[in-house]
């Protein structure tokens, strides 16, 4: 498990932008359960997610349609929540950084670390619009 003192300014980067922290299986089950749309983000360490997957996450909620609601994990730190949030995204194989989108509670969309890492910022945010002009 990262320490809280590395894991602190990485999380901040998605709350300090409206995204609700998931640290509990509780909390991922009632976010996830929600009417409408949810963002998920299994945000972490790497510097695919530093470089690519959290920039392009930040660009993108900027789009005239996005998601009713804005919500995160963190891999590796917390460790039930992340967990939890992981049965929601079979049979997609765990990764961290990766990205889902549900609509009433069903998965719609997802973007799995292959598909950030070694692209840029730009092409996540991309992805993420066209997904909430189709679903949001």
């Amino acid at each position: 498990m990262y320490p809280e003192t590395l894991v602190k300014p990485m999380k901040s980067e998605l709350t300090s932008s409206g995204f609700e922290d998931l640290t509990t299986p509780t909390a991922v089950d009632n976010a996830i359960r929600q009417p409408g749309t949810t963002l998920l983000v299994f945000n972490s360490v790497c510097g695919c997610s530093a470089g690519a997957a959290r920039p392009g996450i930040l660009l993108a909620v900027k789009n005239e349609k996005k998601p009713d609601h804005l919500t995160t994990v963190f891999a590796g730190f917390d460790v039930e929540a992340t967990a939890q949030a992981r049965r929601y995204t079979l049979p997609y194989p765990p990764s961290s950084p990766s990205i889902a989108l549900f609509k009433d509670g069903k998965l719609v969309h997802f973007i799995e670390r292959h598909h950030i890492e070694g692209h840029s910022a730009n092409m996540v945010a991309e992805n993420l619009k066209a997904a909430f002009d189709q679903y949001c």
